[in-house]
């Protein structure tokens, strides 16, 4: 592998999906051939303190711009570029292609050999904008590949890019640490601390935001509680959502089948997979296809910790499903379709255990990180 410049505005301390794909993907890099450009997570100084306390416990080196938001403006693809020279690289890796890949031609220019941008959902959103249409196209054209995370996202981006580079895209979708997502991961510890050691559990973690479909589950307890009474719906996340969720399930009525975690450190999430007997996380595509599931890497570690998985069919999540193995996969806002399939689960352990199975070797078979960081190296 080439040594390496990392440009991107997604990476820890600052939480979310796209940040923990590229912090798993740079550990199993060869730190030494590794720099990292990010921005800053926030200008607090309680931000600050955390943001150097995780730089410095990194193997490789991280170079932080002052701003909290990256762009390809002239004076951040000049700190590129003498990143680029003074560590001696010669291939760069967008975190995410949009719009930090408008960056390439000038790092081009300055010595790199290779250059891979990654697109995430939000690129498939730009695909149908005419004027992010054409960043997109001009990213393209200037790396020597676009990566994609799964089918849906492959088709909408390939769209907006030239024959030659949709050609050239390689799928690259995040992994799962399936050492730390298993089936013996502490779920009955989660259960007893809750109250809910012989209750049967639907779990669901995820950000609280509309397009998950937190609601979608609230609306269809009456239904699951109609055929399983002592059932609980355990959302675990945080978010904007939560005031408006916790409201719903009063006036639906199964306030007392709903509990709710919070925020919960990622270090405790594969716990809370655990403590599921089915995962479930009916999302759905908003704001006329703008907001849209990438892929829902929660699905796999659902499936590593062994539990069946029900998803919604919003953009790239189908992707992440065998529907019928590992799984079922429902219309996003379905309430009826949702209750329906978790139901069934919940009736039936036999099914479930054989669901979980399943999808615990595909996910050792195809989406451990060990294998996806491999694919990086060769495009690299």
């Amino acid at each position: 592998m080439h040594k390496t410049l990392i440009v991107t505005n997604d990476f820890p301390p600052r939480p979310g999906g796209i940040q923990a794909f590229l912090h798993n993907m740079a550990l199993r890099l060869d730190p030494e051939r590794l720099v990292v450009y990010a921005s800053t997570w926030k200008r607090s100084r309680e931000g600050a303190l955390a943001t150097a306390a995780f730089d410095a416990e990194q193997p490789f080196t991280v170079v932080r711009d002052r701003t909290t938001m990256l762009l390809p403006t002239p004076g951040a693809t000049r700190t590129a570029v003498g990143l680029l020279r003074e560590h001696g690289c010669t291939s760069v890796w967008f975190g995410a292609a949009a719009p930090l890949g408008l960056m390439a031609p000038a790092l081009r220019k300055a010595g790199a050999e290779r250059l891979v941008a990654t697109t995430h959902g939000h690129e498939a959103g730009w695909a149908q904008l005419p004027a992010a249409r054409q960043l997109l196209r001009r990213i393209g054209d200037a790396t020597d590949t676009v990566t994609y995370l799964g089918e849906y996202t492959r088709s909408r981006i390939a769209g907006a890019l030239s024959a030659r580079a949709a050609g050239r895209m390689v799928q690259l979708p995040p992994g799962v640490d399936e050492k730390t997502f298993h089936p013996g991961s502490g779920g009955a510890e989660v259960r007893a601390r809750l109250g809910l050691a012989d209750r049967p559990v639907v779990v669901c973690v995820s950000r609280l935001v509309p397009r998950k479909g937190q609601d979608t589950l609230i609306l269809a307890m009456p239904l699951i509680l109609a055929a399983e009474p002592d059932a609980v719906l355990l959302i675990v996340g945080g978010g904007p959502y939560e005031d408006d969720l916790r409201r719903l399930a009063r006036e639906t009525g199964v306030e007392a089948s709903v509990r709710f975690t919070g925020a919960v450190p990622w270090a405790e999430l594969p716990a809370h997979f655990g403590a599921g007997d089915v995962f479930a996380m009916p999302c759905r595509t908003r704001r006329g296809g703008l907001d849209v599931e990438g892929l829902g890497i929660v699905y796999l570690e659902a499936s590593a910790t062994g539990l069946p998985v029900v998803a919604g069919d919003s953009g790239g999540a189908p992707d992440a499903v065998l529907d019928g193995e590992t799984g079922w996969v429902v219309r996003g806002g379905s309430v009826a379709e949702a209750a329906e399939r978790i139901v069934v689960l919940l009736g039936d352990a036999e099914l479930r255990q054989r669901m979980g199975e399943r999808g615990r070797s595909w996910v050792e078979e195809r989406w451990r990180w060990d294998l996806l960081a491999e694919r990086l190296k060769e495009l690299l």
